[in-house]
């Protein structure tokens, strides 16, 4: 693998770990609906605005995000709204995989969910 190549994978690799946490996953799902600050965040997950600012700011770092400044609020959005479809395929992946596990398991009668 030539050197260019591989620092551009090792890219790539690093916008999917930003997106491999449980929580900044969600993050990125819930700016889906539009734009939220970080105070948003906080209330629905449970914890302090430092944990909250630093995930954003794994997002932010591998190009996801974007963030606005307003007063003392800090907005967050989506910079690269495609990232989405990469998530709406993972869960494509999951269904077929339950649809698989389901007709090994004798349940292939039921039907298919779409």
């Amino acid at each position: 693998m030539k050197v260019d190549d591989k620092k551009f994978f090792e890219a790539k690799a690093n916008v999917l770990k930003a997106l491999a946490h449980p929580t900044r996953l969600w993050m990125v799902e819930e700016l889906e609906s539009g734009e939220k600050c970080v105070c948003e965040f906080a209330e629905v997950i449970d914890a302090d605005f430092s944990t909250v600012s630093k995930h954003l700011n794994v997002l932010k770092q591998a190009g996801i995000v974007q963030d606005e400044k307003r007063g003392k609020q800090v907005y967050y959005s989506l910079k690269v709204p495609c990232v989405l479809n990469f998530i709406h395929c993972v869960e494509a992946v999951l269904s077929t995989r339950a649809l698989e596990h389901l007709s090994m398991t004798g349940f292939s009668d039921r039907p298919q969910i779409k």
